[in-house]
């Protein structure tokens, strides 16, 4: 087993996050031709966006789900995000443009995304046997325990004296 946390862990953040959700559809299973492009674009994003620290992704996590694959992504900031997504230069803009040239409206294939940009004291987390997941690998890990032991006292505002930052 993978560096199993036995204890109940937490994630801390400094700053807030930005939770990118992105996915895939197929509704046109037997349309092999429309739908891999589309599955082959994501993987050469998140590998240029992981080999550039300061792209400002700062992990992902896929899943499959009934509907369809879901990446999500941990971000440092919404104006990172939009960057990478508009920068001609890099692999997102002409994997959307051949999307749209390719794909469009036709039905075969849908994506979407969310955007959920989370200030400092608005997340929280607990993991219990688990290795480094989520908010885990891209903030500290640390016990759950004390002030940080539920869910209402991790969601409440960070006291802001000095010696609160020091803990």
């Amino acid at each position: 087993m993978k560096n199993i946390q036995k204890e109940r862990m937490t994630a801390v953040r400094d700053d807030g996050i930005v939770v990118f959700l992105i996915g895939m559809r197929v509704n046109s299973w037997w349309k092999v031709h429309r739908w891999l492009p589309v599955t082959r674009a994501m993987p050469r994003m998140l590998k240029e966006l992981m080999q550039n620290p300061s792209s400002g992704l700062l992990g992902a996590t896929f899943a499959l789900t009934t509907d369809g694959p879901l990446i999500v992504q941990y971000w440092e900031s919404t104006e990172k995000l939009l960057a990478y997504a508009s920068d001609r230069s890099a692999q997102h803009y002409p994997a959307w443009r051949e999307f749209n040239r390719k794909i469009g409206t036709s039905g075969d294939v849908g994506i979407w995304h969310e955007t959920y940009a989370v200030p400092r004291g608005n997340f929280e987390s607990v993991y219990v046997n688990m290795p480094a997941f989520g908010l885990g690998k891209v903030g500290r890990l640390e016990p759950a325990v004390g002030h940080r032991a539920r869910a209402r006292t991790r969601l409440a505002p960070a006291p802001s004296h000095p010696a609160a930052a020091a803990e």
